[in-house]
């Protein structure tokens, strides 16, 4: 073999050979790029998790500008501006990132959480709905969409998405309260009643399952059971004018009279704007003979009465 074949060879191997130096520092380069960008997704989690909300809005900020294609970046800045209180950004990058990965259930799940604290019901259940379609398992994300769907006035909706939470998990706290008030907003008593009793019989006792469960007894006409629920639910929480009103209305349906002004002037205490107590006040006066002190306090009714903006929500007006 000639010696120019010999390095004819040699000069084909390097002239192939030339690439391969090219190919490995692209593939570290790309390597230690996706490093970085890791490294950043655990920092900014970190620092969410702990609550260095400051730090993690700073260091989204930085990774959205670097990366703004990337759907993680967004929606974990997103989620510290939600922690942050700032739910117009929130709202804003938690969308990108929807847009970005629409099929990914947690931004869905986290974008209806700022919607729900906007109180904006129906985006809420939207997002809700969708984040259920990719992941149908979530228990909290029907209770979720149960309450969008409560306050929206979809009340039979809301129904199914609470007992479905609750076949998924039993014990998800607040799942047989939920399902009552549902009841409770269609009139049906008797089946929040129920579901009350086993919330507390599992959960313990609370003030707002308490004071629910004796609104309902109130409204079937069991006078003494809702004296009593309502009686506790004001001693576990004494700064709430509607536990105080409700007890008041009871002792008065109840004949209490004398009890009756106590919790009532409580109620009026604490709310002072609230037409309803004034009017139960002034039935209680009268049958204690106080004529002119029940007048007064029909007078002030009526004014606040007339001042007071309708409602419009099923949820909103109640009887006096």
């Amino acid at each position: 073999m000639t010696n120019s074949g010999i390095n004819g060879r040699r000069r084909g191997h390097l002239r192939r050979a030339r690439p391969i130096p090219a190919i490995s520092v692209l593939l570290a380069t790309v390597v230690a790029f996706s490093q970085v960008q890791s490294q950043t997704r655990e920092q900014l989690l970190q620092d969410i998790d702990t609550g260095k909300l400051q730090e993690a809005v700073l260091l989204g900020q930085q990774s959205v500008s670097r990366w703004p294609l990337d759907p993680q970046f967004r929606h974990y800045l997103g989620v510290a501006y939600f922690k942050s209180g700032d739910l117009k950004r929130a709202e804003e990058q938690l969308t990108r990132a929807r847009d970005l990965n629409s099929q990914d259930p947690a931004t869905r799940f986290d974008l209806a959480l700022v919607f729900l604290s906007s109180e904006e019901y129906v985006n809420a259940a939207t997002e809700l709905e969708a984040s259920n379609k990719f992941n149908p398992s979530n228990a909290l994300a029907h209770i979720l969409l149960g309450r969008a769907y409560l306050n929206s006035n979809r009340s039979l909706q809301a129904i199914s998405e609470f007992k479905t939470a609750l076949k998924l998990d039993p014990a998800i706290r607040l799942g047989h309260y939920h399902l009552g008030f549902a009841y409770t907003s269609l009139g049906r008593d008797d089946e929040a009643i129920t579901e009350y009793k086993e919330e507390l019989r599992r959960s313990g006792e609370s003030a707002a399952v308490i004071y629910e469960l004796g609104r309902s007894l109130l409204e079937r006409g069991q006078y003494a059971a809702a004296i009593s629920s309502l009686q506790r639910a004001s001693q576990l929480d004494p700064a709430n004018p509607d536990a105080w009103y409700q007890l008041g209305k009871a002792q008065v349906l109840a004949d209490q009279f004398t009890a009756a002004e106590t919790s009532l002037r409580k109620a009026v205490a604490l709310n002072s704007v609230d037409a309803s107590p004034h009017y139960q006040l002034a039935l209680a006066l009268e049958r204690l003979g106080k004529k002119d002190d029940a007048r007064a306090e029909r007078q002030r009714f009526a004014e606040l009465k007339k001042a007071q903006r309708p409602t419009a929500g099923m949820a909103t007006g109640r009887d006096q």
